[in-house]
């Protein structure tokens, strides 16, 4: 499909990476990334810049690009890609010790606005600016993104906090509204919209913004992976193989320029301090290339001083070199390097992440007076596994208990106690009791239901009834039915496809001929009639010699 609408391109590209950037911040689990936050600050703002430098150097004085497009390509691809280092952290599942997965997670999803800042310094000298006004421009760039994050962040949090919006829905759409605000408030005066799109994120994300935050996960997430499809979808529709083996050696050349001088260069001057050499070069290591280089590819390709297209060649084949040998052996590399956490979880750097520690719910337990805890102390009450004894509430008093604590009647005890989590088996229904139904005016106890179900709650005239066996069933009733035979279909199907399996199996196997199966049995005859006549013989011979010895002895 012919395509080459770049300005289209970089503006769907934009939209993208904004979402990318906010994802970022959002699930960067702030208290776990504290211990690391400057290493990782000074990582994604002085490393990027001496990334750059460094690879400008080599795409000038080691492949002979100008100086001023050696400065571009070093500007567009010296930040880390926060997709890929998040994808493959997750995946992968890799625990790694020394706070080193937060360590690249807020370097990687910072970096970005720092690499697209070069990227507009580039572009500027390109054009013939004044030089003398791009340290202002570079201060506006930061002051801006920064102080629009908080600004709209803090400002985000407040109304989520103080609204309590009808639809849980519009939280999302307050939500994007809230990005797009963020990323085109500093971008109007000057500013950086992807550092300021990225701190809101981490704010918003570090904050207790209500009851639907899992929904807002969720949606992130959904949202993320579009755009990161949409990336690499236009990026194949941009991309012409045709013009990749004139640049593939200097793709290659600038891929280990940056790789083994760049990148080494600058985590070795920063981590200096605290990091071992172990970690030192699986930081290294890990500096993957992805969609945040190509997007700024594509806006330097659209701007009006740069017409050449090979940078966008060069980047999106640096970029697949990067994913395909960086990020298929960066598992590898952390263990080679014996950097693996067996008793952690990279999750936990992560603000989706839920604890595997069990969560507890609390339970009401009324004391009637033929209750079996009526008049005992809790120290003599037999409590279930893993409970405990919260408060008692008789009347409008309530009990703090202790071990000498009686428990009464009319007593309500609230037990804390560990809560289930569904691993899929469990199947509500819900049963309506019309006029006619056939369930209408009797106990539980009279219905024939099948041993797969278990009528667990009845819903009347708006309150809850927890059912025993006299419980009668009354017209308007909505029994809620814990349906388990979606479980013994499956049991049956399982059994049904061992057996299909065993007698597939059975088919395989390759049966001797009559010829074959005589000759058998003839040879397992014989051998066992000589076993027998060896074993006969040895027997034989046995006992004579014990006769003899005992007639010796006599």
């Amino acid at each position: 499909i012919p395509f080459d609408n770049y300005q289209l391109s970089e503006q769907v590209c934009t939209v993208c990476l904004i979402f990318i950037m906010f994802c970022g911040g959002f699930s960067a689990n702030w208290k776990a990334a504290k211990p690391v936050a400057l290493r990782a600050g000074l990582l994604s703002s002085l490393g990027t810049i001496v990334t750059a430098l460094i690879t400008t150097a080599g795409c000038h004085f080691l492949i002979g690009f100008d100086i001023k497009e050696s400065f571009l390509i070093g500007a567009v691809i010296s930040s880390t890609d926060a997709a890929s280092v998040f994808s493959i952290l997750r995946s992968k599942q890799l625990n790694l010790r020394g706070g080193l997965a937060s360590l690249l997670e807020i370097e990687s999803g910072s970096n970005d606005p720092f690499s697209y800042m070069l990227t507009v310094i580039a572009l500027a000298i390109m054009a013939g600016d004044d030089i003398s006004q791009l340290g202002l421009l570079a201060v506006l760039q930061i002051v801006l993104g920064v102080a629009f994050g908080f600004a709209m962040g803090l400002a985000a949090v407040f109304v989520m906090k103080k609204v309590k919006l009808s639809k849980n829905s519009f939280d999302i759409i307050f939500m994007m509204a809230m990005i797009f605000a963020a990323y085109s408030a500093p971008i109007l005066l000057g500013g950086n919209g992807y550092l300021s799109v990225y701190i809101a994120g981490i704010i918003i994300g570090n904050s207790n913004i209500g009851e639907n935050k899992a929904q807002l996960v969720h949606f992130l997430d959904g949202i993320t992976g579009l755009s990161q499809i949409m990336l690499f979808f236009l990026l194949g529709l941009l991309s012409n193989p045709s013009q990749l083996p004139g640049i593939i050696l200097p793709a290659l050349a600038i891929f280990a320029v940056m790789t083994f001088i760049s990148r080494p260069a600058a985590v070795f001057a920063i981590c200096s301090k605290g990091y071992t050499w172990a970690d030192r070069l699986f930081i290294a290591w890990s500096g993957l290339r992805g969609a945040s280089s190509i997007v700024f590819a594509i806006m330097a390709t659209v701007s009006d001083v740069y017409t050449d297209s090979n940078l966008f060649n060069i980047v999106v084949c640096v970029c697949l070199i990067s994913v395909a040998f960086q990020g298929t052996l960066l598992p590898k590399v952390a263990t080679g390097l014996k950097l693996i956490d067996n008793e952690s979880s990279v999750l936990k750097t992560f603000n989706d992440y839920q604890d595997e520690t069990p969560q507890f719910n609390m339970m009401r337990i009324f004391v009637s007076d033929t209750h079996t805890w009526n008049g005992h102390k809790i120290s003599e009450i037999d409590f279930p596994d893993d409970s405990l004894v919260l408060m008692i509430k008789h009347g409008d008093s309530t009990i703090v208990p202790k071990g000498d604590t009686v428990i009464n009647a009319g007593d309500d005890v609230i037990l804390s106690i560990p809560s289930y989590r569904d691993s899929g088996n469990i199947l509500l229904k819900e049963y309506e009791i019309g006029p006619k139904h056939l369930w209408k005016g009797k106990t539980i106890k009279e219905l024939d239901l099948p041993i797969t179900l278990l009528i667990i709650m009845i819903k009347r005239n708006g309150d809850m009834v927890v059912p025993n066996g006299s419980t009668v069933i009354k017209q308007g009733d909505i029994l809620v039915v814990s349906d388990q035979s979606h479980i013994e279909e499956k049991k049956k199907k399982d059994r049904s496809k061992w057996f299909r399996e065993m007698r597939s199996e059975l088919k395989k196997v390759v049966w001797p001929t009559a010829s074959t199966t005589a000759k058998n049995t003839g040879t397992v005859l014989l051998c066992s009639l000589a076993v027998g006549a060896c074993i006969w013989i040895f027997d034989y011979v046995a006992v004579s010699a014990v006769h003899l010895l005992i007639g010796l002895a006599g």
